[in-house]
C-alpha cells in the first residue's frame, strides 16, 4: 500500500520560555545552518515586539497567529483517466500547523530591509489585522479549493 511507512515520531522538548512544543517547532523552522540560539533570539524578540504593540501576551499572540493562518482545506493533484484534477481535501492537524509556520516565515523573509525579528513581528501584526503574506496564502489556498469543489467526489474514489 502506498504511503504507509511506519516511522517513529520524534518528540520535541518544549522551549524554555513558554514551555510550548509548538514554539520549539517554530524555532526549528526559523533556524538556519544549525544556529539554534540565533533562531531562539529571533523568535522570542519578535514575540516581545509584537506583544508591546498589540498589548497581548506573547504566547497568546503566537497561538492566535498559527490558528489564523492554518488552512482548513487544500487542493491535491490526482490523475484520473488521463487527466489531472485539483481535488480539495481537508488538511489534518500536523500539516495544518506546519503549513502555517512555513507561510508565516516565508512571509517574514519576503519583506525587505529589516532584521528578521522585526519582519516576523510585522507579519504577526499583519495577521492580526487580517492581511499579510501568510494570510493571503491561506486565502488563496481556500479559494483554489472552493473553485475546484466540483471535483471533491474524486477524493473518495480509489
Amino acid at each position: 500500500m502506498r504511503g504507509t511507512v511506519d516511522r517513529k515520531k520524534r518528540i520535541l522538548a518544549p522551549d524554555e520560555q513558554f514551555a510550548s512544543t509548538t514554539v520549539e517547532k517554530f524555532i526549528n523552522y526559523v533556524m538556519k545552518g544549525g544556529k539554534k540560539q540565533v533562531a531562539k533570539k529571533i523568535v522570542y524578540s519578535s514575540l516581545e515586539m509584537a506583544s508591546k504593540d498589540l498589548k497581548k501576551e506573547p504566547l497568546e499572540i503566537f497561538n492566535y497567529v498559527i490558528s489564523a493562518v492554518a488552512p482548513a482545506v487544500e487542493v491535491r493533484s490526482r490523475r484520473i483517466g488521463g487527466a489531472n484534477y485539483q481535488i480539495p481535501m481537508e488538511v489534518k492537524e500536523p500539516r495544518r500547523t506546519s503549513l502555517a509556520m512555513r507561510w508565516i516565515i516565508e512571509g517574514a523573509r519576503s519583506k525587505q530591509g529589516k532584521k528578521m525579528a522585526e519582519k516576523l513581528a510585522m507579519e504577526y501584526k499583519d495577521i492580526f489585522a487580517g492581511v499579510g503574506v501568510a494570510m493571503k496564502k491561506r486565502t488563496d489556498t481556500h479559494k483554489m479549493a472552493e473553485a475546484n469543489k466540483a471535483f471533491a467526489h474524486f477524493a473518495r474514489v480509489r
